[in-house]
């Protein structure tokens, strides 16, 4: 087993492709990410030897009530993502992927995972508009929406880059954002694996069972 220690926006730049859809800059505040990674490995979870602490961000879901996100899925499985609605690939292609292999767990686990996705674009996402498009891939998906700065700040501290919504040169409203999926584990409530945009549903779908344990895949 070797070890290496990267900044989490490094980590993420070596290990993602970030669309238009995708990357914000770099900030020099990042937290540290130390990954253990075994030799010829190819698992599509990276697992971080330092979890992240779960952010401390309360925002609004889609039925327009207050969400704590810590004390909601304290002691629980979760994932979380950070992105749009309006979003032309990545983010719809993750939030499916997470979505099919989440139905093939029993009920049970179903109802115990917290699949958790947070706007990068709350101005045009509101809890009206979130609960819509959630509607379309699983009805259980939390959707959060709330102020950008308290957002920005939520997904700093998990090393995800956010820009502020922008034009580009179409006249389109992009959202930059990163696109890693974060999984805290329901033991330690730590941020302990990092999937890319890479990963697939048969990647979740043969990890899911051992992230509802806390385990490593």
């Amino acid at each position: 087993m070797r070890k290496k220690t990267l900044t989490a926006a490094l980590l993420a730049a070596a290990t993602l492709t970030l669309s238009a859809c995708g990357s914000g800059d770099s900030n020099n505040d990042s937290p540290i990410a130390v990954v253990s990674e075994e030799a010829g490995a190819e698992k599509a979870a990276t697992a971080l030897d330092n979890p992240f602490e779960k952010p401390d961000l309360v925002l609004t879901d889609t039925q327009g009530k207050e969400y704590d996100f810590r004390a909601e899925t304290a002691g629980k499985p979760t994932l979380v993502y950070f992105g749009y609605t309006h979003c032309p690939d990545v983010c719809p292609l993750t939030m499916n992927n997470l979505a099919v292999a989440k139905k093939q767990l029993p009920q049970e686990q179903q109802d115990e995972l917290r699949i958790v996705f947070v706007t990068t674009d709350p101005e045009r996402d509101t809890s009206a508009a979130l609960g819509k498009w959630l509607k379309g891939i699983d009805s259980q998906v939390v959707g959060l929406t709330g102020d950008f700065d308290t957002i920005q700040a939520g997904a700093r501290t998990l090393g995800i880059s956010i820009d502020a919504p922008r034009k580009d040169d179409k006249g389109q409203v992009v959202s930059d954002h990163g696109t890693q999926v974060i999984a805290f584990s329901p033991k330690t409530d730590g941020g302990y694996l990092l999937y890319g945009e890479d990963a697939t549903v048969e990647d979740y779908t043969a990890d899911l069972p051992k992230i509802i344990k806390g385990e490593n895949p």
